[in-house]
């Protein structure tokens, strides 16, 4: 029981370091970061802007990891921190939070697909340069049917319900 759940450790950070490599390695190739700085004129203060970026990629992560301990509602339901306005209080502070979460997720998104939109065209030369000419449909095709056996794994089993 103990080498599975060691084993089941080990799985899960590497699946973790890959994942979270996966999204900086995107984020640096697009240069989203450094084309934040030159819109916001803040050039001398974009280590603090990467700082930001992975300080929200790990509060992200945290968040959908430990969300048992984020349920802030309940806990103030209970207590009933507000009197009798607790519950209007939840409502409007959520929907308030919401709104500001939207709105710069909404962004960052917006910008990332602009910027891998224009790195779209680099593409085909870095593989020029690399010598990557053959097997580059089957690279891409090995990874759009690994998508595509986890989705359907996703769904088929109900995952997404029951979050196991």
């Amino acid at each position: 029981m103990l080498l599975k759940q060691i084993f089941m450790c080990v799985c899960g950070l590497s699946f973790g370091f890959l994942a979270s490599a996966g999204v900086f390695t995107v984020l640096v190739s697009v240069g989203l970061i450094p084309r934040f700085a030159g819109k916001m004129h803040v050039a001398k203060k974009i280590f603090a802007l990467e700082e930001a970026v992975v300080l929200g990629t790990l509060t992200g992560g945290f968040c959908s990891v430990f969300y048992d301990w984020l349920n802030i509602g309940s806990a103030l339901r209970e207590k009933q921190v507000f009197g009798s306005s607790t519950e209007a209080f939840i409502q409007v502070g959520g929907n308030i939070f919401f709104i500001v979460f939207g709105l710069f997720a909404g962004m960052f998104v917006g910008c990332l697909a602009l910027a891998i939109a224009e790195m779209l065209n680099s593409i085909p030369i870095f593989a020029r340069r690399i010598g990557f000419r053959h097997g580059l449909g089957v690279a891409v095709t090995a990874a759009a049917l690994g998508k595509l056996a986890g989705s359907l794994i996703y769904f088929a089993k109900g995952i997404f319900l029951t979050g196991q």
